[in-house]
C-alpha cells in the first residue's frame, strides 16, 4: 500500500511517500521557509534529486508543487493518481473530540476547522492539505493523526487549570499537549535504547515549535504546551510562557485588540520578535557575529528549558534520559550545549566532542559517566502516521 504522508507545520510541509508495511520510504522532501523569498524545496527518491530555493507564498502553493513532482512523467515516481492509496494528514489540534487516529470525513473536517481558533498556525493548514489531496488524489481514503491523541494518558492533575470547574465540565478548557506523534516516535525509540519500559523521559521538540513531554512508562504524564500551542518553550515567533497581566495591560492600556494581541504572542513574538528572525540557524549566525540581542535570545531559549527539565524531574521523581529531536533539536549543538550546562545536580553532562557530531541514528552524546542518558533522535512524524494510517485502513 502507497501512503503518501503530508506533515504541515506553520512555516514547513514535510512530505514522505513510503510503502507500508514494508516501511519503505519511495520518495522524501520538504518545503521550509514558505512565505519567504528564500523558501526551499527538496526533494529525493532513488534515480532524482531536486533542491531549489525562491518564493513559495503558501502552503498551497508548496502542496501544489509537492504534488507536481511527484506525478512528473521524468522525475516523479506515481505514473497516475490511482497510484495513491492512502494520505496521511497530521493534524495538530483533535481536541477532547479525537483520542485516536480517523478516516476523514465531512463532520471530521467540520471538527479540524473548529478547532483552528485554538492552533491558528497549524490546523488551517492541515486543513487545507486534506482539501487538496482530496482533489488532487479523489480515491485514496485521506486520514487524520492529531498531535493531542498521544496525551490522553495525561492524568486530571496535569491536565486541568485552575479555573471554575464548570469551564472544564462542561467547555472542555484543559491542556490538551501537541507534537504527539514525534514525542510517541521518539520515546519509544528512547525506550528501546535504554531497553527499559519502565523508564523516565523527558522528549524535547524543538522547532519552529517547541515543547517538553514528561514522559513515564511511555506514557505523556505532563506536557509544556496547553489549551492551545502556545505556551511553554519559547518558539519561533510563539511567546511561550507569559503572565496573563500582560494581556490586560496591552488591551486596556495600549489600546490593543484582542486579535492585535492574538497576532502578536503567536506571530510576532518568540525569537522572531527578541531578534528579527525566527529561524534558529540565523540566529546562531547573527550571535557569533556579535550580535546581542540573539545571543541573549539564545539564553532565554536555553533557559526556559532548563527549568522546564527541572520540574518534570521533580514531577516525575527522577530522570533516565533527555531526548533531543525535531529540526533545531536535532540540529543545535549550540542550543544543547546552553540547555545542558551546569545541570550536574541533575546527573546530566554532555561530552562536547559527542555534541558536535552529525548523525541520522539515535546517538549519545552524554559523558560515560553521566546518570542522565542525553539522546538525540532524529523524530519520524512521517513514519509514525504512516504506521497509524495503515491501521485503519487495514
Amino acid at each position: 500500500m502507497n501512503i503518501l504522508i503530508i506533515n504541515a507545520g506553520s512555516s514547513s510541509i514535510k512530505f514522505q511517500l513510503i510503502q507500508m508495511p514494508l516501511e519503505k520510504v519511495v520518495c522524501s522532501g520538504l518545503v521550509e521557509r514558505i512565505g519567504s523569498d528564500e523558501a526551499v524545496f527538496n526533494y529525493t527518491s532513488d534515480s532524482e534529486e531536486i533542491d531549489e530555493t525562491g518564493f513559495i507564498s503558501t502552503h498551497k502553493i508548496g502542496l501544489e508543487k509537492i504534488a507536481s513532482v511527484l506525478m512528473h512523467p521524468e522525475k516523479g515516481v506515481l505514473k497516475n493518481r490511482s497510484d495513491i492509496h492512502a494520505v496521511g494528514h497530521r493534524v495538530v489540534h483533535g481536541g477532547d473530540s479525537f483520542a485516536a487516529t480517523t478516516l476523514i470525513t465531512e463532520a471530521v473536517k467540520k471538527e479540524i476547522q473548529e478547532y483552528a481558533t485554538l492552533a491558528p498556525l497549524h490546523n488551517p493548514h492541515n486543513l487545507e492539505g486534506i482539501t487538496i489531496a482530496e482533489q488532487l488524489f479523489p480515491r485514496a481514503k485521506q486520514i487524520a493523526v492529531f498531535d493531542t491523541a498521544f496525551h490522553q494518558t495525561m492524568p486530571t492533575k496535569a491536565r486541568k487549570y485552575a479555573i471554575p470547574n464548570a469551564l472544564f465540565e462542561s467547555h472542555g478548557i484543559q491542556v490538551y499537549g501537541f507534537h504527539g506523534t514525534s514525542h510517541k516516535y521518539v520515546t519509544e525509540k528512547a525506550i528501546g535504547y535504554l531497553n527499559n519500559r519502565e523508564s523516565k523521559i523527558l522528549s524535547i521538540h524543538l522547532g519552529n515549535g517547541c515543547s517538553i513531554t514528561a514522559v513515564v512508562n511511555g506514557k505523556s504524564m505532563d506536557h509544556s504546551l496547553g489549551f492551545a500551542p502556545g505556551n511553554g518553550l519559547i518558539m519561533g515567533s510563539r511567546s511561550g510562557d507569559i503572565d496573563h497581566a500582560v494581556i490586560f495591560h496591552l488591551v486596556n492600556t495600549l489600546g490593543y485588540s484582542l486579535n492585535d494581541v492574538n497576532t502578536l504572542l503567536t506571530k510576532k513574538s518568540g525569537m522572531l520578535g527578541l531578534t528579527g528572525y525566527s529561524d534558529l540557524r540565523d540566529i546562531q549566525t547573527e550571535a557569533a557575529n556579535g550580535n546581542t540581542a540573539c545571543q541573549l535570545a539564545l539564553e532565554m531559549n536555553a533557559y526556559r528549558i532548563k527549568k522546564y527539565i527541572g520540574a518534570y524531574t521533580a514531577a516525575m521523581n527522577g530522570l533516565d534520559a533527555i531526548v533531543f529531536t525535531a529540526g533545531i533539536g536535532e540540529n543545535s549543538n549550540i542550543l544543547r550545549k546552553m540547555v545542558c550546562a551546569d545541570m550536574d545536580f541533575f546527573g546530566i553532562t554532555l561530552d562536547d566532542s559527542k555534541n558536535e557530531k552529525r548523525s541520522s541514528l539515535i546517538r549519545e552524546i552524554n559523558t560515560t559517566d553521566a546518570k542522565v542518558k542525553v539522546l538525540v533522535i532524529p523524530t519520524n512524524e512521517e513514519l509514525e502516521i504512516a504506521k497509524q494510517a495503515f491501521e485503519v485502513c487495514g
